[in-house]
C-alpha cells in the first residue's frame, strides 16, 4: 500500500526549513585565528510569549581570554533603543560588543539569525584585524 504524505494544512504555520540546520549547531564551538571562538547553544521549547519560534539560543564570539566580545540570545528582556520606545515582549536580542546590555533583535528564521550572526561577527572580527576563518572545530562535550 503507497501512502500519501501529510499535507500541511492551511491554518499549521510555515515551516522553517533552516531549523533543522541551526539546532544541529547546538554545542558546536567554532575556533578562529589568533585564539578567538564562536560558541553556539541552542534548543527547541514549546513556544511562548518571550519565544514565540520556541527556540532558546546563545550565539557568542569570545576573544583570546574567553571573554564574550558579541553575542545573539534570547536569555532575557531588553530594552528598546530610544526614548519612549516600549519593551518587546519577546527577549531575541543581541550585544553588539562586550559593554552592550543589548538590543532587540527580529527573529524571522533560523537562517536568517545565523548569517545575522555571523555577518556581525565577522565585522567585529575584522575591526580587530581578524579574519573570520574557522581553524578548527569541536563540541562543547569535547572541550
Amino acid at each position: 500500500m503507497i501512502r500519501k504524505p501529510a499535507h500541511r494544512q492551511p491554518t499549521d504555520p510555515p515551516r522553517d526549513h533552516g531549523l533543522e540546520l541551526l539546532l544541529a549547531y547546538d554545542g558546536r564551538v567554532e575556533y578562529l585565528p589568533s585564539g578567538y571562538s564562536l560558541k553556539f547553544v541552542i534548543r527547541g521549547d514549546a513556544p511562548t510569549v518571550e519565544r514565540p519560534h520556541g527556540l532558546r539560543y546563545s550565539f557568542t564570539l569570545h576573544d583570546p581570554s574567553h571573554r564574550r566580545i558579541l553575542g545573539f540570545d534570547n536569555a532575557h528582556g531588553v530594552k528598546p533603543l530610544g526614548r519612549g520606545k516600549r519593551r518587546s515582549s519577546t527577549h531575541d536580542h543581541w550585544h553588539r560588543d562586550a559593554a552592550d546590555k543589548g538590543r532587540p533583535y527580529a527573529f524571522i528564521d533560523a537562517a536568517t539569525l545565523l548569517r545575522d550572526f555571523y555577518t556581525e561577527a565577522e565585522r567585529l572580527l575584522r575591526s580587530r584585524g581578524i579574519v573570520l576563518d574557522v581553524i578548527g572545530e569541536s563540541s562543547h562535550e569535547e572541550t
